[in-house]
Protein backbone atom coordinates (compact mmCIF):
# COMPACT_ATOMS: atom_id res chain seq x y z
CA UNK A 1 0.00 0.00 0.00
CA UNK A 2 3.14 2.52 0.53
CA UNK A 3 4.58 1.89 -2.49
CA UNK A 4 1.21 2.12 -4.04
CA UNK A 5 0.55 5.57 -2.37
CA UNK A 6 4.35 6.93 -3.42
CA UNK A 7 3.96 5.77 -7.49
CA UNK A 8 0.40 7.70 -7.57
CA UNK A 9 2.56 11.02 -5.81
CA UNK A 10 5.16 10.42 -8.26
CA UNK A 11 2.60 9.98 -11.20
CA UNK A 12 0.47 13.37 -10.34
CA UNK A 13 3.46 15.52 -9.26
CA UNK A 14 5.80 13.61 -12.68
CA UNK A 15 4.32 16.12 -14.78
CA UNK A 16 5.70 19.01 -13.58
CA UNK A 17 9.52 20.26 -14.71
CA UNK A 18 12.07 19.20 -13.13
CA UNK A 19 15.16 20.77 -11.55
CA UNK A 20 18.52 19.75 -13.50
CA UNK A 21 21.45 19.89 -11.90
CA UNK A 22 23.16 21.77 -14.75
CA UNK A 23 22.26 25.03 -14.63
CA UNK A 24 23.03 27.89 -17.70
CA UNK A 25 25.87 30.36 -15.81
CA UNK A 26 26.21 32.71 -19.05
CA UNK A 27 25.91 33.29 -23.04
CA UNK A 28 28.77 34.54 -25.36
CA UNK A 29 26.86 36.95 -26.79
CA UNK A 30 25.42 37.82 -23.75
CA UNK A 31 21.47 37.44 -24.01
CA UNK A 32 20.69 40.91 -25.10
CA UNK A 33 23.37 42.26 -26.08
CA UNK A 34 23.83 44.48 -29.34
CA UNK A 35 27.27 43.77 -30.91
CA UNK A 36 28.65 45.78 -33.65
CA UNK A 37 29.90 42.67 -35.66
CA UNK A 38 28.02 39.28 -36.15
CA UNK A 39 30.05 36.71 -33.75
CA UNK A 40 31.68 33.70 -35.21
CA UNK A 41 30.79 31.57 -32.57
CA UNK A 42 27.70 30.82 -29.86
CA UNK A 43 29.00 29.82 -26.64
CA UNK A 44 27.59 28.54 -23.38
CA UNK A 45 28.69 28.16 -20.18
CA UNK A 46 27.26 25.80 -17.63
CA UNK A 47 27.80 25.05 -14.14
CA UNK A 48 28.63 21.22 -14.79
CA UNK A 49 29.73 19.46 -17.53
CA UNK A 50 26.88 18.70 -19.74
CA UNK A 51 26.58 16.12 -23.04
CA UNK A 52 25.05 17.89 -26.72
CA UNK A 53 22.43 16.35 -28.60
CA UNK A 54 22.22 16.25 -32.66
CA UNK A 55 19.76 19.28 -32.06
CA UNK A 56 21.04 21.37 -29.28
CA UNK A 57 21.38 24.34 -31.08
CA UNK A 58 18.29 26.08 -33.39
CA UNK A 59 19.05 29.74 -34.55
CA UNK A 60 16.15 31.81 -36.29
CA UNK A 61 17.13 34.90 -38.19
CA UNK A 62 15.00 38.25 -37.88
CA UNK A 63 12.52 37.23 -40.33
CA UNK A 64 12.01 33.75 -38.14
CA UNK A 65 14.03 31.71 -40.78
CA UNK A 66 16.30 28.94 -39.24
CA UNK A 67 19.90 30.17 -40.08
CA UNK A 68 22.44 27.38 -41.21
CA UNK A 69 24.93 26.10 -38.00
CA UNK A 70 27.56 24.11 -37.25
CA UNK A 71 27.76 20.88 -35.18
CA UNK A 72 27.44 21.35 -31.64
CA UNK A 73 30.40 20.67 -29.31
CA UNK A 74 32.67 21.69 -26.38
CA UNK A 75 34.64 24.66 -26.56
CA UNK A 76 38.04 24.55 -25.88
CA UNK A 77 37.96 20.85 -24.73
CA UNK A 78 35.58 22.27 -21.56
CA UNK A 79 33.39 19.84 -20.46
CA UNK A 80 30.97 22.17 -19.26
CA UNK A 81 30.26 24.44 -22.52
CA UNK A 82 28.71 23.66 -25.38
CA UNK A 83 29.68 25.88 -29.01
CA UNK A 84 28.49 25.85 -32.51
CA UNK A 85 29.96 27.80 -35.31
CA UNK A 86 27.87 30.82 -37.10
CA UNK A 87 27.73 31.55 -40.49
CA UNK A 88 30.49 34.36 -42.05
CA UNK A 89 27.94 36.39 -42.67
CA UNK A 90 24.98 37.75 -40.43
CA UNK A 91 22.18 40.49 -41.21
CA UNK A 92 21.75 43.49 -39.29
CA UNK A 93 18.99 42.82 -36.85
CA UNK A 94 18.04 40.50 -34.08
CA UNK A 95 18.58 36.65 -33.42
CA UNK A 96 17.07 34.12 -31.61
CA UNK A 97 18.58 30.86 -30.21
CA UNK A 98 17.28 28.33 -29.02
CA UNK A 99 19.38 25.50 -26.97
CA UNK A 100 18.86 22.22 -25.46
CA UNK A 101 21.79 19.97 -23.52
CA UNK A 102 22.01 17.26 -20.85
CA UNK A 103 23.50 17.83 -17.76
CA UNK A 104 25.93 15.31 -15.86
CA UNK A 105 23.14 13.91 -13.89
CA UNK A 106 21.43 12.94 -16.44
CA UNK A 107 18.33 15.63 -16.60
CA UNK A 108 17.98 17.49 -20.18
CA UNK A 109 17.94 21.17 -19.48
CA UNK A 110 17.07 23.69 -22.33
CA UNK A 111 16.19 27.70 -23.29
CA UNK A 112 16.51 30.51 -25.30
CA UNK A 113 18.54 33.83 -25.19
CA UNK A 114 18.77 36.82 -28.01
CA UNK A 115 21.34 38.07 -29.37
CA UNK A 116 21.43 41.26 -32.23
CA UNK A 117 24.16 42.67 -34.80
CA UNK A 118 24.26 46.49 -35.19
CA UNK A 119 20.92 47.30 -33.91
CA UNK A 120 17.55 45.21 -32.74
CA UNK A 121 15.05 44.28 -34.91
CA UNK A 122 11.64 46.01 -34.56
CA UNK A 123 10.39 42.38 -34.37
CA UNK A 124 11.57 38.79 -33.04
CA UNK A 125 11.49 35.75 -34.39
CA UNK A 126 9.14 33.32 -31.97
CA UNK A 127 10.92 30.39 -31.15
CA UNK A 128 9.47 27.42 -29.23
CA UNK A 129 11.99 25.54 -27.65
CA UNK A 130 9.63 22.83 -26.84
CA UNK A 131 9.16 21.47 -22.87
CA UNK A 132 12.09 20.87 -21.41
CA UNK A 133 10.22 17.12 -20.51
CA UNK A 134 7.57 15.42 -22.11
CA UNK A 135 4.85 14.84 -19.30
CA UNK A 136 4.20 10.83 -20.08
CA UNK A 137 7.73 10.26 -20.71
CA UNK A 138 9.08 12.15 -17.83
CA UNK A 139 6.36 10.63 -15.44
CA UNK A 140 7.19 6.89 -16.99
CA UNK A 141 11.29 7.68 -16.55
CA UNK A 142 11.05 9.07 -12.57
CA UNK A 143 8.68 6.13 -11.79
CA UNK A 144 11.60 3.36 -13.24
CA UNK A 145 14.81 5.56 -11.36
CA UNK A 146 12.56 5.93 -7.81
CA UNK A 147 12.04 1.73 -8.63
CA UNK A 148 15.36 0.97 -9.42
CA UNK A 149 16.75 3.23 -5.75
CA UNK A 150 14.14 0.76 -4.06
CA UNK A 151 15.31 -2.38 -5.67
CA UNK A 152 19.03 -1.72 -5.34
CA UNK A 153 18.00 -1.46 -1.21
CA UNK A 154 15.99 -4.26 -1.41
CA UNK A 155 18.52 -6.44 -3.42
CA UNK A 156 22.00 -5.09 -1.63
CA UNK A 157 20.36 -5.25 1.44
CA UNK A 158 18.69 -8.43 1.72
CA UNK A 159 22.16 -9.90 0.49
CA UNK A 160 24.22 -8.36 3.20
CA UNK A 161 21.53 -8.97 5.76
CA UNK A 162 22.34 -13.15 4.49
CA UNK A 163 26.06 -12.34 4.62
CA UNK A 164 26.55 -10.59 7.91
CA UNK A 165 23.83 -11.77 9.84
CA UNK A 166 23.85 -15.67 8.96
CA UNK A 167 20.30 -16.22 9.64
CA UNK A 168 20.26 -20.08 9.77
CA UNK A 169 17.01 -20.34 7.08
CA UNK A 170 17.79 -18.17 4.31
CA UNK A 171 14.58 -19.93 2.58
CA UNK A 172 12.12 -16.65 3.69
CA UNK A 173 15.12 -14.39 2.14
CA UNK A 174 15.06 -15.59 -1.53
CA UNK A 175 11.73 -13.83 -2.46
CA UNK A 176 12.99 -10.13 -1.79
CA UNK A 177 16.57 -10.97 -3.31
CA UNK A 178 14.85 -12.50 -6.45
CA UNK A 179 12.14 -9.70 -6.47
CA UNK A 180 15.03 -6.79 -6.01
CA UNK A 181 16.96 -8.49 -9.02
CA UNK A 182 13.82 -8.16 -11.32
CA UNK A 183 12.22 -4.92 -10.67
CA UNK A 184 16.14 -3.26 -11.05
CA UNK A 185 16.66 -5.32 -13.86
CA UNK A 186 13.37 -4.76 -15.48
CA UNK A 187 13.42 -0.51 -14.01
CA UNK A 188 17.39 -0.73 -15.75
CA UNK A 189 15.80 -1.93 -19.31
CA UNK A 190 12.85 0.67 -19.00
CA UNK A 191 15.45 3.66 -18.36
CA UNK A 192 17.59 2.36 -21.26
CA UNK A 193 14.51 2.55 -23.28
CA UNK A 194 13.20 6.11 -22.31
CA UNK A 195 16.30 7.52 -22.43
CA UNK A 196 16.30 8.89 -25.91
CA UNK A 197 12.72 10.62 -25.50
CA UNK A 198 13.26 11.84 -22.03
CA UNK A 199 16.43 13.74 -23.31
CA UNK A 200 14.37 15.06 -26.31
CA UNK A 201 11.46 15.53 -24.67
CA UNK A 202 9.24 13.55 -26.84
CA UNK A 203 6.71 11.31 -25.89
CA UNK A 204 6.90 7.63 -24.91
CA UNK A 205 6.78 6.12 -28.99
CA UNK A 206 9.61 7.82 -29.62
CA UNK A 207 11.32 5.19 -28.00
CA UNK A 208 11.31 3.09 -30.85
CA UNK A 209 13.26 5.20 -33.24
CA UNK A 210 16.43 3.04 -33.96
CA UNK A 211 19.01 5.60 -34.47
CA UNK A 212 17.88 7.83 -31.34
CA UNK A 213 18.32 4.50 -29.89
CA UNK A 214 21.26 3.86 -30.86
CA UNK A 215 23.08 7.20 -29.86
CA UNK A 216 22.00 6.25 -26.33
CA UNK A 217 24.10 3.29 -26.17
CA UNK A 218 27.22 5.70 -26.91
CA UNK A 219 25.96 8.11 -24.34
CA UNK A 220 27.38 8.13 -20.94
CA UNK A 221 24.33 7.46 -19.43
CA UNK A 222 23.57 4.67 -21.74
CA UNK A 223 26.77 3.20 -20.94
CA UNK A 224 26.32 3.02 -17.47
CA UNK A 225 22.79 1.40 -17.73
CA UNK A 226 24.43 -1.08 -19.67
CA UNK A 227 27.00 -1.80 -16.65
CA UNK A 228 24.64 -1.73 -14.46
CA UNK A 229 22.78 -4.74 -16.47
CA UNK A 230 26.09 -6.52 -17.10
CA UNK A 231 26.81 -6.44 -13.41
CA UNK A 232 23.34 -7.46 -12.23
CA UNK A 233 23.67 -10.62 -15.04
CA UNK A 234 26.96 -11.41 -12.92
CA UNK A 235 24.61 -10.97 -9.28
CA UNK A 236 22.17 -13.83 -10.89
CA UNK A 237 25.25 -15.89 -11.16
CA UNK A 238 26.23 -15.42 -7.79
CA UNK A 239 22.76 -15.88 -6.56
CA UNK A 240 22.70 -19.56 -7.81
CA UNK A 241 26.11 -20.40 -6.55
CA UNK A 242 24.97 -19.24 -3.06
CA UNK A 243 21.31 -21.11 -3.31
CA UNK A 244 23.47 -24.06 -3.82
CA UNK A 245 25.55 -23.91 -0.84
CA UNK A 246 24.34 -24.48 3.10
CA UNK A 247 27.53 -22.35 4.24
CA UNK A 248 28.56 -19.33 3.19
CA UNK A 249 32.46 -18.88 1.90
CA UNK A 250 34.56 -16.38 1.77
CA UNK A 251 34.82 -16.08 -1.95
CA UNK A 252 31.11 -15.33 -1.83
CA UNK A 253 30.91 -12.29 0.44
CA UNK A 254 33.80 -10.97 -0.99
CA UNK A 255 32.65 -11.07 -4.51
CA UNK A 256 29.27 -9.68 -3.53
CA UNK A 257 30.95 -7.08 -1.73
CA UNK A 258 32.49 -5.80 -4.63
CA UNK A 259 29.29 -6.48 -6.55
CA UNK A 260 27.59 -3.79 -4.67
CA UNK A 261 30.52 -1.43 -4.85
CA UNK A 262 30.06 -1.39 -8.62
CA UNK A 263 26.27 -1.43 -9.02
CA UNK A 264 26.43 1.72 -6.29
CA UNK A 265 29.23 3.30 -8.85
CA UNK A 266 26.61 2.94 -11.48
CA UNK A 267 24.66 5.77 -9.44
CA UNK A 268 27.10 7.56 -8.70
CA UNK A 269 28.34 8.44 -11.93
CA UNK A 270 25.32 9.40 -13.34
CA UNK A 271 24.41 11.98 -10.36
CA UNK A 272 25.56 15.34 -8.89
CA UNK A 273 28.69 13.05 -7.27
CA UNK A 274 30.15 12.82 -10.73
CA UNK A 275 30.39 17.09 -11.35
CA UNK A 276 31.51 19.98 -9.21
CA UNK A 277 34.04 20.36 -6.45
CA UNK A 278 35.86 17.44 -5.31
CA UNK A 279 34.45 14.83 -7.69
CA UNK A 280 36.71 11.30 -6.38
CA UNK A 281 35.74 12.69 -3.16
CA UNK A 282 31.96 13.15 -3.69
CA UNK A 283 31.99 9.56 -5.64
CA UNK A 284 33.20 7.82 -2.39
CA UNK A 285 30.68 9.55 -0.37
CA UNK A 286 27.52 8.94 -3.05
CA UNK A 287 28.93 5.26 -2.80
CA UNK A 288 29.05 4.88 0.61
CA UNK A 289 25.71 6.53 1.20
CA UNK A 290 24.08 4.81 -1.58
CA UNK A 291 25.64 1.52 0.31
CA UNK A 292 25.22 2.77 3.92
CA UNK A 293 21.20 3.27 2.98
CA UNK A 294 20.97 0.23 1.00
CA UNK A 295 22.10 -1.90 3.86
CA UNK A 296 19.98 -0.73 6.28
CA UNK A 297 16.80 0.25 4.63
CA UNK A 298 16.80 -3.50 2.91
CA UNK A 299 18.12 -5.29 5.98
CA UNK A 300 14.98 -4.21 7.70
CA UNK A 301 12.93 -5.50 5.14
CA UNK A 302 14.67 -8.22 5.29
CA UNK A 303 14.87 -8.49 9.34
CA UNK A 304 10.50 -7.73 9.17
CA UNK A 305 10.33 -10.60 6.46
CA UNK A 306 11.95 -12.95 9.33
CA UNK A 307 10.27 -11.71 11.98
CA UNK A 308 6.53 -12.37 10.26
CA UNK A 309 7.71 -15.78 8.81
CA UNK A 310 9.76 -17.59 10.79
CA UNK A 311 11.43 -16.68 14.86
CA UNK A 312 14.79 -15.75 14.13
CA UNK A 313 17.54 -16.65 16.63
CA UNK A 314 18.44 -13.71 19.12
CA UNK A 315 21.66 -13.77 17.47
CA UNK A 316 20.73 -12.70 14.22
CA UNK A 317 18.68 -9.42 15.49
CA UNK A 318 21.78 -8.46 17.38
CA UNK A 319 23.61 -8.82 14.63
CA UNK A 320 21.58 -6.78 12.35
CA UNK A 321 21.17 -4.14 14.95
CA UNK A 322 25.20 -3.68 14.94
CA UNK A 323 25.09 -3.54 11.35
CA UNK A 324 22.38 -0.69 11.22
CA UNK A 325 24.15 0.84 13.71
CA UNK A 326 27.67 1.09 11.32
CA UNK A 327 25.41 2.22 8.56
CA UNK A 328 23.38 5.05 10.08
CA UNK A 329 26.78 6.08 11.26
CA UNK A 330 28.24 6.10 7.80
CA UNK A 331 25.07 7.82 6.56
CA UNK A 332 25.53 10.79 8.87
CA UNK A 333 29.26 11.18 7.92
CA UNK A 334 28.44 11.24 4.53
CA UNK A 335 25.22 12.81 4.45
CA UNK A 336 27.03 16.03 6.29
CA UNK A 337 29.39 16.33 3.21
CA UNK A 338 27.26 16.13 0.74
CA UNK A 339 24.51 18.94 2.42
CA UNK A 340 27.79 20.88 2.69
CA UNK A 341 28.93 20.44 -1.11
CA UNK A 342 24.91 20.95 -2.34
CA UNK A 343 24.44 23.53 -0.29
CA UNK A 344 27.40 26.18 -0.04
CA UNK A 345 26.04 28.33 2.43
CA UNK A 346 23.52 27.82 5.23
CA UNK A 347 21.66 30.16 3.68
CA UNK A 348 20.64 28.13 0.88
CA UNK A 349 18.67 25.41 3.67
CA UNK A 350 16.12 28.10 3.09
CA UNK A 351 16.49 30.08 0.43
CA UNK A 352 16.43 27.19 -2.44
CA UNK A 353 14.19 24.09 -3.63
CA UNK A 354 17.00 22.02 -2.87
CA UNK A 355 18.02 23.51 1.06
CA UNK A 356 14.24 23.16 1.76
CA UNK A 357 14.31 19.38 0.28
CA UNK A 358 16.38 18.53 2.50
CA UNK A 359 15.56 19.97 4.93
CA UNK A 360 12.13 17.70 4.87
CA UNK A 361 14.80 14.87 4.28
CA UNK A 362 16.48 15.62 7.60
CA UNK A 363 12.86 15.55 9.21
CA UNK A 364 12.13 12.42 8.13
CA UNK A 365 15.80 11.07 9.09
CA UNK A 366 15.19 12.34 12.77
CA UNK A 367 12.03 10.18 12.85
CA UNK A 368 13.94 7.22 11.24
CA UNK A 369 16.49 7.60 13.99
CA UNK A 370 13.76 7.46 16.53
CA UNK A 371 12.01 4.57 15.28
CA UNK A 372 15.79 2.62 15.16
CA UNK A 373 16.12 3.63 18.28
CA UNK A 374 12.78 2.23 19.43
CA UNK A 375 13.83 -1.06 18.01
CA UNK A 376 17.16 -1.24 19.75
CA UNK A 377 15.25 -0.65 22.53
CA UNK A 378 12.98 -3.60 21.27
CA UNK A 379 16.24 -6.29 20.76
CA UNK A 380 17.66 -5.23 23.90
CA UNK A 381 14.85 -6.97 25.71
CA UNK A 382 14.38 -9.45 23.37
CA UNK A 383 18.26 -10.86 23.50
CA UNK A 384 18.06 -11.95 27.24
CA UNK A 385 14.98 -13.28 26.93
CA UNK A 386 16.23 -15.88 24.35
CA UNK A 387 18.95 -16.65 26.06
CA UNK A 388 17.15 -17.12 29.14
CA UNK A 389 14.93 -19.38 27.13
CA UNK A 390 18.14 -21.73 25.54
CA UNK A 391 19.07 -22.06 29.18
CA UNK A 392 16.15 -23.39 30.17
CA UNK A 393 15.68 -25.56 27.07
CA UNK A 394 19.21 -27.31 28.63
CA UNK A 395 18.21 -27.89 31.85
CA UNK A 396 15.99 -30.78 32.68
CA UNK A 397 12.64 -30.61 33.83
CA UNK A 398 11.69 -32.50 37.07
CA UNK A 399 10.23 -35.67 37.06
CA UNK A 400 6.54 -35.50 36.28
CA UNK A 401 6.88 -32.54 33.98
CA UNK A 402 6.52 -29.06 34.07
CA UNK A 403 4.48 -27.90 36.89
CA UNK A 404 1.48 -26.11 34.99
CA UNK A 405 0.83 -22.24 34.64
CA UNK A 406 -0.86 -20.66 37.46
CA UNK A 407 -4.20 -18.60 36.94
CA UNK A 408 -4.10 -16.50 34.33
CA UNK A 409 0.22 -17.04 33.48
CA UNK A 410 0.89 -17.32 29.67
CA UNK A 411 2.44 -20.62 29.30
CA UNK A 412 5.29 -19.48 27.79
CA UNK A 413 7.51 -16.18 28.90
CA UNK A 414 5.93 -13.50 27.38
CA UNK A 415 9.19 -11.16 27.28
CA UNK A 416 10.04 -13.22 24.37
CA UNK A 417 6.39 -12.76 22.51
CA UNK A 418 6.31 -8.99 23.36
CA UNK A 419 9.65 -8.26 22.43
CA UNK A 420 8.90 -9.92 19.30
CA UNK A 421 5.68 -8.26 18.66
CA UNK A 422 7.20 -4.94 19.80
CA UNK A 423 10.89 -5.39 17.32
CA UNK A 424 8.33 -6.34 13.97
CA UNK A 425 6.20 -3.03 14.43
CA UNK A 426 9.11 -1.00 14.85
CA UNK A 427 10.93 -2.25 12.00
CA UNK A 428 7.96 -2.10 10.13
CA UNK A 429 7.92 1.84 10.81
CA UNK A 430 11.48 1.75 9.66
CA UNK A 431 10.80 0.72 6.35
CA UNK A 432 7.66 2.98 5.88
CA UNK A 433 9.72 6.15 6.60
CA UNK A 434 12.54 4.91 4.98
CA UNK A 435 10.87 4.55 2.18
CA UNK A 436 9.76 8.06 2.57
CA UNK A 437 13.60 9.06 2.99
CA UNK A 438 14.39 7.62 -0.26
CA UNK A 439 11.81 8.74 -1.92
CA UNK A 440 13.28 12.54 -0.93
CA UNK A 441 16.89 11.07 -1.96
CA UNK A 442 15.72 10.39 -5.34
CA UNK A 443 13.97 13.80 -5.98
CA UNK A 444 17.02 15.80 -4.70
CA UNK A 445 19.37 13.92 -7.27
CA UNK A 446 17.50 15.51 -9.87
CA UNK A 447 17.33 19.15 -8.12
CA UNK A 448 19.73 21.96 -8.78
CA UNK A 449 22.10 22.08 -5.75
CA UNK A 450 22.33 25.22 -3.97
CA UNK A 451 25.93 25.98 -4.92
CA UNK A 452 24.56 25.41 -8.46
CA UNK A 453 22.36 27.45 -8.04
CA UNK A 454 24.48 30.65 -6.89
CA UNK A 455 27.24 29.68 -9.22
CA UNK A 456 24.52 30.45 -12.05
CA UNK A 457 23.33 33.67 -10.56
CA UNK A 458 26.87 35.29 -10.69
CA UNK A 459 26.80 36.47 -14.36
CA UNK A 460 30.13 36.19 -16.98
CA UNK A 461 32.38 39.31 -17.31
CA UNK A 462 32.18 39.84 -20.80
CA UNK A 463 29.47 39.87 -23.73
CA UNK A 464 30.26 39.27 -27.13
CA UNK A 465 34.01 40.50 -26.58
CA UNK A 466 32.72 44.01 -25.77
CA UNK A 467 33.75 45.97 -22.51
CA UNK A 468 31.89 44.74 -19.51
CA UNK A 469 28.47 45.76 -19.55
CA UNK A 470 25.27 45.70 -16.76
CA UNK A 471 22.01 44.39 -17.77
CA UNK A 472 18.65 45.09 -15.32
CA UNK A 473 15.61 43.65 -16.44
CA UNK A 474 12.89 45.48 -14.92
CA UNK A 475 9.05 44.22 -15.29
CA UNK A 476 6.26 46.55 -15.37
CA UNK A 477 2.70 46.19 -15.18
CA UNK A 478 0.63 49.58 -16.12
CA UNK A 479 -3.13 47.33 -15.43
CA UNK A 480 -4.60 47.23 -18.95
CA UNK A 481 -4.74 44.03 -21.14
CA UNK A 482 -1.49 43.54 -22.31
CA UNK A 483 -0.24 45.99 -20.57
CA UNK A 484 3.39 43.97 -19.41
CA UNK A 485 6.33 43.11 -20.25
CA UNK A 486 9.85 44.24 -19.22
CA UNK A 487 12.53 46.73 -20.19
CA UNK A 488 15.81 45.50 -20.25
CA UNK A 489 18.36 48.19 -19.12
CA UNK A 490 21.97 47.94 -20.25
CA UNK A 491 24.46 50.19 -18.88
CA UNK A 492 28.07 50.04 -20.82
CA UNK A 493 30.28 49.44 -19.30
CA UNK A 494 28.19 49.50 -15.84
CA UNK A 495 30.98 51.79 -14.23
CA UNK A 496 31.72 55.25 -12.66
CA UNK A 497 32.37 57.76 -15.82
CA UNK A 498 30.86 57.76 -19.32
CA UNK A 499 28.31 55.19 -20.07
CA UNK A 500 25.76 54.58 -22.49
CA UNK A 501 22.55 52.92 -22.28
CA UNK A 502 20.23 50.48 -24.46
CA UNK A 503 16.50 49.98 -23.34
CA UNK A 504 14.48 46.81 -24.61
CA UNK A 505 11.11 46.86 -24.15
CA UNK A 506 9.87 43.20 -24.17
CA UNK A 507 5.86 42.58 -24.13
CA UNK A 508 4.07 39.51 -23.00
CA UNK A 509 4.88 37.31 -25.51
CA UNK A 510 8.81 37.72 -25.14
CA UNK A 511 9.53 39.65 -28.73
CA UNK A 512 10.45 43.16 -28.72
CA UNK A 513 7.65 46.12 -29.10
CA UNK A 514 7.66 49.57 -29.56
CA UNK A 515 6.13 52.13 -27.09
CA UNK A 516 5.47 55.70 -27.16
CA UNK A 517 8.02 56.71 -24.22
CA UNK A 518 10.06 54.98 -22.01
CA UNK A 519 12.22 57.05 -19.73
CA UNK A 520 14.78 56.27 -17.38
CA UNK A 521 16.57 58.37 -14.47
CA UNK A 522 19.03 57.34 -11.58
CA UNK A 523 20.04 58.53 -7.97
CA UNK A 524 22.29 57.26 -5.37
CA UNK A 525 20.63 57.85 -2.29
CA UNK A 526 23.15 57.17 0.30
CA UNK A 527 25.42 60.25 -1.28
CA UNK A 528 22.00 62.20 -2.10
CA UNK A 529 22.36 62.07 -5.79
CA UNK A 530 19.87 62.33 -8.24
CA UNK A 531 17.69 61.41 -9.90
CA UNK A 532 19.82 62.20 -13.18
CA UNK A 533 17.78 61.92 -16.47
CA UNK A 534 18.95 59.59 -19.11
CA UNK A 535 17.25 61.52 -21.76
CA UNK A 536 16.25 58.69 -23.75
CA UNK A 537 16.03 58.72 -27.40
CA UNK A 538 13.79 56.13 -29.89
CA UNK A 539 16.55 54.88 -31.99
CA UNK A 540 14.33 52.80 -34.11
CA UNK A 541 13.58 49.65 -32.42
CA UNK A 542 14.80 50.62 -29.01
CA UNK A 543 15.83 53.35 -26.75
CA UNK A 544 19.05 54.73 -25.74
CA UNK A 545 21.41 57.31 -25.23
CA UNK A 546 25.47 57.63 -25.12
CA UNK A 547 25.71 60.55 -22.53
CA UNK A 548 24.77 59.17 -18.71
CA UNK A 549 27.47 60.20 -16.88
CA UNK A 550 27.27 58.64 -13.07
CA UNK A 551 29.91 59.85 -10.87
CA UNK A 552 30.39 57.58 -8.04
CA UNK A 553 30.46 53.96 -7.40
CA UNK A 554 28.08 52.19 -5.19
CA UNK A 555 24.03 51.10 -5.13
CA UNK A 556 22.22 53.64 -7.72
CA UNK A 557 18.11 53.59 -8.10
CA UNK A 558 16.85 53.31 -11.62
CA UNK A 559 13.53 54.78 -12.06
CA UNK A 560 11.79 53.60 -15.18
CA UNK A 561 8.92 54.97 -16.66
CA UNK A 562 6.96 52.83 -19.40
CA UNK A 563 3.74 54.92 -21.44
CA UNK A 564 1.97 52.60 -23.24
CA UNK A 565 -0.76 54.71 -24.41
CA UNK A 566 -0.83 58.13 -24.55
CA UNK A 567 -2.83 57.91 -21.04
CA UNK A 568 -1.35 54.51 -19.70
CA UNK A 569 1.79 54.88 -18.25
CA UNK A 570 3.97 53.13 -15.06
CA UNK A 571 7.20 53.96 -13.02
CA UNK A 572 8.42 50.84 -11.64
CA UNK A 573 12.01 51.34 -9.62
CA UNK A 574 15.19 49.18 -9.70
CA UNK A 575 19.03 48.83 -7.95
CA UNK A 576 21.43 48.46 -9.22
CA UNK A 577 25.69 48.04 -8.49
CA UNK A 578 27.66 50.11 -9.92
CA UNK A 579 32.04 49.69 -9.46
Amino acid sequence: MLLGAVLVLLVLGGAGPASAHAALKGTDPDDGAVLRTAPRHLTLTFTESVGLLDDSFRVLDPQNRRVRIGAAQHAQGRSDTASVTLPAKLAEGTYVVAWRVVSADSHPVGGAFTFSVGKPSATVAAVDTGPTENPATASLYNIARYLAYLAAALLIGTAAFVALCRPADRAPLRSPLVAGWWTLAGTTVALLVLRAPYENGTGPASAFDASAFTRTLTSRPGLVLLARLALLLVAAVLAVRLRKREALSRPLPAAGAVLAVALALTWAAAEHASAGIQVPVAMASSVLHLLAMAVWLGGLTALLVLLHRTEPPAAVVARFSRVAFVSVTVLVVTGVYQSWRGLGSFGAFTGTTYGRLLLAKLAAVVLLLAAAGLSRRWTARLVPDRAEAAVRERVPEPVGGPPPAAAGEPAEPSGAGAGRRGLRRSVLAEVAVGVVVLVLTTVLTGTLPGRAAAEAAARPAAAGGLPVASVTNVPFDVGTPNGHGKVQITLDPGRVGDNSVQALVFGPDGGIVALPEVRLSLSLPARKIGPLDAKLRNLGGYWGTSDLTLPLAGTWTMHVTVRTTEIDQVTVTKAVRIQ
